[in-house]
């Protein structure tokens, strides 16, 4: 099992900035790559960005160039640097984790609101 426990959000003005994290604890080993979703009031949950044990990442287009995803693994901690935010980015922003040989994320979260002004 793996427990992630995110922190970071907040309130923010549009075009100012936040990071989130997301603290791993368990059988971290069991891990092959790490991610953050979001899921805007009313909206599906949508991916933003994913990081891989070997470093790689990839971000969803809309994020691109404003949004960094990166881990600590000292720490256990993933986290999600967040610049120029927009009204749109306001969601509840969630950590996943997917093991070795799966295809789905199966390790979650529990959400931190990030709210953006216009």
């Amino acid at each position: 099992q793996v427990q992630l426990v995110e922190s970071g959000g907040g309130l923010v003005q549009a075009g100012g900035s936040l990071r989130l994290s997301c603290a791993a604890s368990g059988s971290i080993f069991s891990i092959s790559a790490w991610a953050w979703y979001r899921q805007a009031s009313g909206q599906q949950r949508e991916w933003v960005a994913t990081i891989t044990t070997d470093g790689s990442t990839r971000y969803e287009d809309s994020v691109k160039g404003r949004f960094t995803i990166s881990r600590d693994n000292a720490k256990n901690t993933v986290y999600l640097q967040m610049n120029s935010l927009r009204p749109e980015d306001t969601a509840v922003y969630y950590c996943a984790a997917r093991r070795r040989y799966r295809s789905n994320f199966d390790y979650w979260g529990q959400g931190t609101q990030v709210t953006v002004s216009s």
